[in-house]
């Protein structure tokens, strides 16, 4: 299998939008009519509930930790974080459901649980911490990504972990424009269950 063809099917399988599916097949909706329209995980909790939003959410972890082991399976040199960011992309602007995708947050964690599972721990552990104390989603998402940044330039010399995590962080925080907006004027939906 070539680089290329390495990376157009990293981008499908970022492209599988299982919101969408999981929306349709297990409730008949389309949720992209329903909350914040976002093909992600936080708004599948909100719409259809625990079960589908943690079905989806490990969904999206999954699809990146498998598009970053596509280079090891089939034995081509392309670095793994290189076709997890192409999922990552396929999450965001997936084929299959028009090019409007999620947010970046789980696929992009997917590629880091299989290229650093202690850093991919350590993210979840920095994200549930910021939820608890803010009860933002957004906000945690986005912290995350900054200390994944600070993670990797100051205890690691891995510099391809430091550039995509940078572009995986850079990519968080252009989609949560409108929830940086939503904080800043008070009007972000907090989460209930903590």
């Amino acid at each position: 299998m070539t680089k290329a063809l390495i990376l157009i099917l990293a981008y499908l399988l970022g492209s599988i939008p299982f919101a969408l599916v999981v929306g349709k097949v297990g409730y008949g909706i389309d949720i992209r009519e329903h909350g914040s329209g976002n093909l992600g995980g936080t708004n599948t909790f909100r719409v259809l509930g625990v079960k589908a939003g943690l079905i989806v959410t490990i969904a999206d972890i999954l699809k990146g930790t498998l598009a970053a082991s596509l280079p090891v399976l089939f034995s081509v040199d392309v670095h793994p974080l290189l076709a997890g960011l192409f999922a990552v992309i396929g999450h965001m602007y997936p084929i299959f459901a028009g090019f409007r995708g999620g947010k970046a947050v789980a696929t992009s964690a997917g590629v880091l649980l299989f290229y650093s599972p202690f850093l991919f721990v350590t993210l979840v552990a920095v994200f549930f911490i910021v939820l608890y104390i803010s009860k933002y989603v957004s906000l945690s998402s986005m912290l995350a990504g900054v200390y994944a940044i600070i993670y990797t330039v100051f205890f690691t010399d891995d510099i391809p972990l430091m550039v995509i995590v940078s572009l995986q962080a850079a990519f968080i925080f252009y989609r949560h424009r409108a929830n940086i907006r939503r904080i800043i004027n008070k009007t972000e939906p907090k989460v209930k269950w903590l």
